[in-house]
């Protein structure tokens, strides 16, 4: 599947180029559609993604956003993808409450995953994937070394590698549900997964392609010597 990557100078420049990147896809979904389908990722280049999108001009009542993964915890804890996505950016826009769909994590991650699923099976296709990359290779919260149902909408995580365990994520068939994805790298930290990523090992991150491949904005410090 089509892999495009596309180099920026630095972490500003991703997050800038991410938000264009979103405006311009909804404008193309909501022209096409009638509707922009929008998974979120979670990290600190996305929120400066997010909070870059306040100021742009869209018809945000035909916006609808999901979350490729949350963390167990309160519906109001500042550590939950839901949570910094609202603080950066959805609590200054008018995209209507309900066509924002956190992830229940609150209610347990049994009753998550099956309410969820639900939603993102009514959903799909997506109109575009965001994605970060973990200095492991994972992608939202499927993790290198746990197995990976490539059938799965969405999936329980009870023993991530990282705090906190319990999880939340889209599967592979839910994340490459989708028309576009874009995948964003940023820091020096990710420069080993990142070559581990292009010399064809098979970690998440590179499971996750979307009907059309995908692009990825990285960093000049994430590329490295890659």
């Amino acid at each position: 599947m089509r892999q495009t990557w596309h180099t920026f100078n630095d972490a500003e420049a991703v997050a800038q180029a991410t938000a264009e990147h979103v405006l311009q896809a909804a404008t193309r979904a909501i022209e096409s559609r009638g509707r922009f389908k929008l998974v979120l990722a979670g990290g600190t280049t996305p929120a400066q993604a997010y909070r870059l999108l306040r100021a742009v001009e869209t018809d945000w009542g035909k916006w609808f956003i999901y979350f490729g993964d949350e963390r167990c915890l309160p519906a109001d804890h500042p550590e939950r993808n839901s949570v910094m996505a609202r603080q950066n950016w959805l609590a200054h826009v008018a995209i209507p409450e309900q066509n924002i769909f956190p992830i229940p994590v609150e209610e347990g991650v049994d009753v998550a995953v099956e309410k969820y699923a639900a939603i993102v099976a009514a959903a799909r296709p997506f109109d575009l994937v965001l994605l970060g990359m973990g200095e492991d290779g994972h992608t939202a919260s499927l993790f290198p070394g746990q197995p990976l149902d490539a059938s799965a909408l969405v999936v329980a995580v009870r023993d991530a590698p990282k705090p906190p365990p319990r999880r939340v994520s889209l599967g592979l068939a839910a994340l490459n549900a989708t028309r576009e994805v874009l995948i964003i790298v940023t820091g020096r930290g990710k420069q080993t997964a990142v070559r581990r990523w292009r010399a064809g090992e098979n970690l998440p991150v590179a499971q996750v392609h979307g009907q059309q491949g995908t692009e990825v904005y990285i960093d000049a410090a994430a590329l490295g010597d890659a």
